[in-house]
């Protein structure tokens, strides 16, 4: 049996960093007015960042408050229910429902935690496992 709880409380906190982060920018959708190429507006209309790059625009509008404060709200549907069956996630699963759901979850779960690998709190034995 593994324990996976550390990994649970990591991808928790960094759900919970960037909920911080999401809500302190105001919580709000960003969008980018096409009279206007290179603003990045907030829900007001307000302009909320100016850049002249190509591209740079649409990519900040599409990460807004907004959508990060529902992807992570998604991903800690995830996690609970990973949380429920994360004792199952063994390198050798049985063969049932419930392991696999556990190791199918997993799998997704290892994927929300590298995305933060840089982060000094993160482990290599988190890395998602490839079963044949």
């Amino acid at each position: 049996m593994t324990d996976n709880s550390d990994m649970i409380d990591f991808v928790r906190e960094r759900l919970a960093d960037e909920e911080r982060i999401a809500q302190a920018a105001g919580g709000d959708s960003w969008r980018c007015p096409a009279d206007v190429p290179g603003e990045v507006h907030d829900r007001s209309g307000a302009i909320a960042f100016s850049v002249r790059n190509l591209g740079f625009d649409q990519h900040i509008a599409l990460q807004d408050p907004a959508r990060t404060l529902r992807r992570i709200e998604t991903s800690r549907v995830l996690l609970n229910e990973y949380a429920e069956v994360a004792h199952l996630d063994t390198d050798r699963p049985e063969h049932d429902f419930r392991s696999g759901r556990a190791v199918g979850l997993g799998f997704a779960v290892r994927q929300l935690a590298a995305e933060h690998a840089g982060h000094p709190g993160y482990r290599a034995r988190w890395l998602p496992r490839f079963i044949q």
